[in-house]
């Protein structure tokens, strides 16, 4: 082999063992990263369980706990026994023979979403952000005003709890609402990554961010701007 092919062979090893590495402490990170309190739970909250993932290693893999709730909420954890990191990024909760029960993936930041055939998608969501969200959207269930940015009211509405479709919730108007917002006639409504969403029965989708607890500013903000307020 000339000196030129071995020196492209030695950097192409190079390369391979660094990427090895990387992938090594990736997977290390996310197994350090993943060891806390979790909540499993269907996308819109209906049913969810505790599970505390450990660092400790057994036969099986490494150990979990599900508190005793969960196989009454989710009959499916029943078969879970232990969890562990495959690939780069596949956090798996699997059974006594180390197969998978449901494999999860990060979808954003602390948030990994799992599917499991015939069921639909599970949510895996570390506990403390999954309580303060539920906070967050039990803060928002009730009256609400729509105002002009010069404080003229021009529509009510009221936002549930009661389940809507996907991770949605009822939302009813009030009487005697703005011509422009009778139009759009919100059905549905949802907190996503920091806004408040509202959608119609058509799909249409009205975004709203906070300003403070009890002010939302439609977005994107225009002259005449859309604001939520509670209970006026």
């Amino acid at each position: 082999m000339s000196r030129g092919c071995s020196s492209m062979a030695a950097a192409l090893t190079a390369l391979l063992a660094l990427g090895s590495q990387a992938a090594a402490q990736d997977a290390s990170t996310l197994k350090k990263d993943m060891v806390g309190q979790w909540e499993l739970a269907t996308t819109e909250r209906s049913k969810t369980c505790v599970v505390t993932l450990k660092g400790d290693t057994t036969p099986q893999g490494l150990k979990l706990e599900l508190e005793p709730g969960c196989a009454a909420a989710l009959p499916f954890t029943k078969e879970i026994t232990a969890w562990s990191i495959k690939g780069l990024d596949i956090v798996r909760l699997q059974d006594a023979a180390g197969q998978p029960v449901i494999d999860f993936t990060e979808v954003e930041s602390g948030i990994f979403e799992g599917l499991r055939t015939g069921e639909g998608v599970y949510i895996l969501q570390n506990l403390a952000a999954a309580r303060s969200l539920a906070k967050s959207m039990d803060q928002m269930i009730g009256d609400w005003s729509m105002v002009r940015g010069n404080g003229q009211t021009i529509c009510g509405l009221t936002l549930t709890n009661t389940e809507a479709t996907g991770d949605n919730f009822q939302v009813f108007l009030k009487p005697k609402c703005d011509p422009a917002v009778a139009a759009f006639a919100p059905t549905e409504w949802r907190l996503e990554r920091g806004q408040m969403i509202l959608t119609s029965k058509a799909g249409e989708i009205w975004q709203f961010e906070a300003d403070d607890n009890a002010q939302w500013r439609r977005v994107p903000d225009t002259a005449d701007p859309l604001i939520m307020l509670r209970g006026q």
